[in-house]
């Protein structure tokens, strides 16, 4: 039997090392495979790969107290991946045990590897509802996130919350020593490895910060956020054991959907719903309009334009600002998120798969369902995404969640000396004062408005 590392690189919750552990011979291994084309064509970020580097590291030796060898196999992409894996199956007789996957390609290979002749358990141990569990009463996918949530909360409540544990158990907290494997100038050290987050980061966000995080968690100047995104997905992390702490602290969340703890589980019941999402719509890991009416739209793409807006050069400082966060970090703040997509498809008028493809570019936590999800959500093409004439003021969103300018002065140095008053929009500011430190704005907020307005409509 053959133990095959996906997206879960973890000990914890993870099903199919369960399985292993209790079916396993004496001379049965475990592999992962590096894949450096395919994760070129995926688009996925330096810092994302070296990320994932070292949490196989990390997992090699948590296998290693198991009496379980990790395999570390590269090949080039999925094409090679399969190939190897078939072949080696058919000499030695392997069947395969792994965690099911989310994406096309991905599905379609496991498809190929059973119609080989390769028996291949697969358990699901991605969301924390099941897909396919909560449905509509004509069976199909809900089109709308709150109907989801009710219907996931009554799921969790009927159900309840099982781990797969018993695994990790047996494992030893050793020490790894925790030396980044680069790729090229990237690394994520500054990214502990999930035995630390697991020992430290959640209980201290539980204990500390989950109270105030429905107030703190929109400004980015605090630092009000999990930061738990990037274990996710890559699946060092299981969103259930996430859940499971969650729960320990607040007994009673799943049915006190007022609290204020209740909006940090609100963003794993997003997380699902996207998942559960692209799992029946399979198209949108193709980029398609989830919303087939927005399919044909003839965006202008100005090309410059969104070079400037990649750069955090577009003359709004909270768009500018969190765009360097980004390109300095791998990492963006949720609230930013959604004002620098709004930004480029209603003020710039550019498609958003470019800047989904950016994002994918540059994150930590490129995670192809929760991406594409929140791109079309802020364009206006997803599944119960904000409506067309929705355009976020990037003026107003910086005076209400940076009111004092803390997270533009720390990304815009430039800006340091820019009373709060004009720190939002500078440019008269800076005109009396006879300054050229910034950048004009690309577009008039009014005049852009009123052109995503008129081009959604047509």
């Amino acid at each position: 039997m053959l133990l095959w590392f996906r997206g879960d690189l973890r000990v914890r919750d993870n099903p199919a090392l369960s399985y292993f552990i209790q079916h396993k011979h004496a001379d049965d291994k475990a592999i992962v495979f590096l894949m450096p084309e395919q994760w070129k064509n995926y688009h996925w970020s330096a810092i994302k790969i070296d990320f994932i580097k070292r949490h196989i590291r990390l997992l090699k030796s948590q296998l290693t107290t198991l009496g379980i060898n990790l395999e570390v196999v590269e090949v080039a992409d999925i094409k090679e991946q399969t190939s190897y894996l078939i072949k080696r199956c058919q000499q030695q007789g392997h069947e395969v045990v792994a965690s099911s996957e989310l994406e096309i390609n991905e599905r379609q290979r496991d498809q190929k590897i059973m119609d080989a002749g390769i028996k291949l358990h697969l358990f699901e141990s991605d969301v924390i509802v099941p897909k396919g569990a909560v449905l509509t009463q004509s069976g199909d996918m809900y089109k709308v996130f709150t109907a989801f949530k009710k219907a996931w909360l009554s799921y969790m409540r009927m159900h309840g919350l099982t781990l797969a544990d018993n695994a990790f158990n047996q494992v030893e907290q050793t020490k790894v020593n925790d030396i980044a494997l680069l790729t090229g100038d990237e690394s994520s050290v500054k990214w502990p490895l999930v035995t630390d987050v697991e020992q430290s980061v959640i209980p201290t966000f539980l204990r500390d910060k989950l109270e105030d995080y429905h107030e703190q968690r929109d400004f980015p100047a605090i630092k009000g956020t999990s930061g738990l995104s990037p274990y996710l997905a890559i699946g060092a992390l299981s969103s259930r054991y996430v859940l499971r702490q969650l729960l320990q602290r607040c007994p009673d969340l799943l049915t006190a959907t007022d609290s204020a703890e209740f909006s940090w589980l609100n963003e794993l019941i997003w997380r699902d719903f996207y998942r559960h999402l692209m799992h029946f719509r399979q198209d949108l890991c193709t980029h398609k309009s989830y919303n087939d009416k927005y399919q044909q739209m003839d965006w202008p793409n100005k090309q410059v334009w969104f070079d400037a807006w990649c750069q955090g050069k577009t003359g709004y400082p909270f768009v500018d600002a969190a765009m360097r966060q980004l390109n300095q970090t791998g990492w963006m703040h949720n609230r930013l998120r959604m004002v620098v997509a709004s930004f480029l498809t209603k003020h710039l008028l550019i498609d958003w798969r470019w800047g989904e493809q950016y994002f994918m570019k540059q994150l930590i936590d490129g995670d192809l369902a929760a991406n594409n999800g929140g791109w079309q959500w802020a364009a206006s093409t997803g599944c119960d995404a904000q409506p067309y004439f929705r355009v976020f003021n990037p003026i107003r969103q910086s005076e209400r969640f940076d009111p004092s300018g803390d997270f533009i002065r720390k990304y815009l140095p430039e800006l340091a000396n820019v009373p709060d008053k004009h720190i939002h929009f500078p440019h008269k500011y800076l005109k009396e004062i006879n300054s050229s430190v910034y950048w004009p704005a690309l577009v008039d907020h009014k005049a852009a408005r009123e052109n995503a307005l008129a081009f959604y409509k047509v």
